[in-house]
């Protein structure tokens, strides 16, 4: 269970507005876990305090809905079913996804939309999902999420064959449990080393 007060004290007044806008408590929760971790975290990489970090979500458009920000260090959230997960990096930026497999129902007109023509319709929503996760991680480091298409993206398992008008990227999957697909990506020719942490007892009470 999260410690919901002290996660909540952590927000800024952005992410709080966000949190209040959720009906349903697990996508509140999820908000709430993942943005919380960013804080903690990112705290702890810089040595500053969670609740004064501040972070700029200014969007090209000059809205605040861009990807999140924090000088010295590149991160990137994301939360899907029981899952919450952040990642940093030192060496430029940095994507993550995660997907809960669920059905899916029209995984086909899905893979038209996000597969590109040289690569193989999926076997299965599972199958989707996977190649979803690792594109959308892709997309994440970037900064232009789902704004980008997807289908420009030719992948080989967590490899980038090509990518039209992209950068150079690497792609690496991640070991999230059972029924959560989860990729990392970056820009650059080669994965730098990756390693994985349980952050789950830092929203514990």
């Amino acid at each position: 269970m999260l410690d919901v007060p002290r996660l909540v004290a952590l927000l800024d007044a952005h992410e709080r507005a966000r949190l209040d806008r959720f009906r349903r408590p697990a996508d509140a929760a999820r908000y709430l876990g993942a943005h919380a971790l960013a804080r903690i975290v990112l705290a702890e990489r810089l040595g500053a305090d969670p609740a004064a970090l501040e972070i700029d979500r200014t969007c090209r458009c000059g809205k605040p809905h861009g990807k999140p920000t924090v000088p010295g260090v590149e991160f990137s959230m994301t939360h899907s079913g029981d899952r919450v997960g952040v990642a940093l990096s030192e060496g430029g930026p940095i994507g993550l996804d995660v997907e809960e497999l669920r059905d899916l129902a029209d995984v086909d007109a899905l893979a038209g939309h996000a597969l590109s023509p040289a690569e193989p319709r999926p076997s299965s929503a599972a199958a989707f999902l996977q190649v979803w996760t690792r594109k959308e991680a892709l997309l994440k480091a970037t900064g232009d999420g789902l704004s980008s298409p997807m289908n420009t993206i030719t992948l080989a398992g967590p490899r980038v064959v090509s990518w039209t008008d992209g950068p150079q990227a690497w792609l690496v999957d991640l070991e999230a449990g059972p029924a959560h697909p989860a990729a990392v990506a970056g820009l650059g020719a080669e994965a730098p080393p990756v390693r994985q942490h349980d952050g789950d007892a830092l929203l514990q009470p």
